[in-house]
């Protein structure tokens, strides 16, 4: 088996899990993992945006990724988001995440202050050799993060035998191209994910091993087959799986609520998941946003249905 097959497949981007009162809520995480178990997507991202990392405590992360490991039992190929906006407390999470068995970290740039290239391959390096036997991943968000993932720091970081991919989140599909390239030369093994869901058929025409996405978890029955369709070469039915899942996207998007809220709220009427709000500074769901929620819930329907 290589090294990279754990990898290979769809991604959903784990969920913030609040209870009543706005705290993380553990069971939560728990019943939320064991669905996309069911789901059988091939493993789960968390702690990343999707997860409201960046308003949340290091503890939090913590408890939230504990809960994930001990649900999800060995089924899913867990990946830990573990940057934080400094190197002690993403250190600190690294070795809780090896210490808990995931497969792999990673790790945005750090964000606001523009760090040189030779800064912040310090900073994923010192990360990763925190958890010395755990695959390291990058992740380049650059429209968020503020950097852009360089060819130049991308060499750097492969001297690193532990980076094993990038999760590639900017919106030019070429750079999955490029860092497939650099990533597997002289036959090294080395993954990239599609980050950009509207673009997942794409990605994976263009080399990406799989896909890791914000939208993956409220409809995952659409990614699983897009991904299927393209290994079996059938790009047109792929096509149209991705078209129904954009204008999906498009409509969660057009609320007032945050697009995390408003499917944290199609899981609960759908399925009957409840994992809470959003967290302040994001925007909870307004009462005129349900009519909105509703139909994108039909959407969805209707799209699996097509399958």
């Amino acid at each position: 088996m290589s090294r990279t097959d754990k990898y290979r497949g769809i991604f959903p981007a784990f969920y913030a899990c609040y209870d009543n009162n706005g705290d993380v809520s553990v069971e939560k995480a728990a019943v939320f993992t064991k669905y996309l178990v069911n789901k059988k997507v091939k493993g789960l991202y968390v702690g990343g945006s999707s997860g409201e990392c960046i308003y949340q405590n290091p503890d939090e992360r913590k408890r939230i990724l504990e809960s994930v490991v001990k649900a999800a039992d060995g089924k899913l190929t867990i990946i830990a988001h573990i940057a934080c906006n400094n190197t002690r407390d993403s250190v600190d999470l690294a070795k809780h995440a090896r210490s808990v068995g995931v497969d792999a970290i990673a790790s945005i740039p750090p964000i606001y202050f523009h760090l040189p290239d030779y800064a912040i391959a310090k900073y994923w390096n010192d990360m990763s050799d925190a958890a010395p036997d755990t695959d390291f991943i990058i992740y380049n968000i650059p429209q968020l993060a503020g950097v852009a993932l360089s060819l130049p720091l991308l060499r750097t970081m492969l001297k690193n035998p532990r980076v094993i991919g990038v999760k590639n989140s900017s919106m030019p599909v070429q750079d999955i191209q490029m860092f497939k390239a650099e990533g597997t030369k002289g036959g090294r093994e080395f993954v990239v994910f599609n980050g950009p869901d509207e673009q997942l058929v794409s990605g994976l025409a263009m080399g990406a091993d799989g896909g890791i996405g914000g939208t993956y978890a409220v409809m995952p029955e659409l990614y699983n087959a897009i991904y299927s369709l393209v290994q079996k070469g059938d790009i047109a039915k792929a096509r149209d799986i991705q078209n129904k899942a954009d204008e999906i996207i498009y409509a969660m998007c057009s609320c007032k609520g945050n697009l995390y809220a408003v499917m944290k709220e199609i899981l609960k009427i759908r399925d009957g998941i409840d994992l809470g709000g959003v967290r302040a500074p994001l925007f909870n769901l307004v009462s005129e946003d349900m009519d909105t929620v509703k139909r994108c819930k039909a959407m969805i329907d209707e799209a699996i249905a097509s399958i």
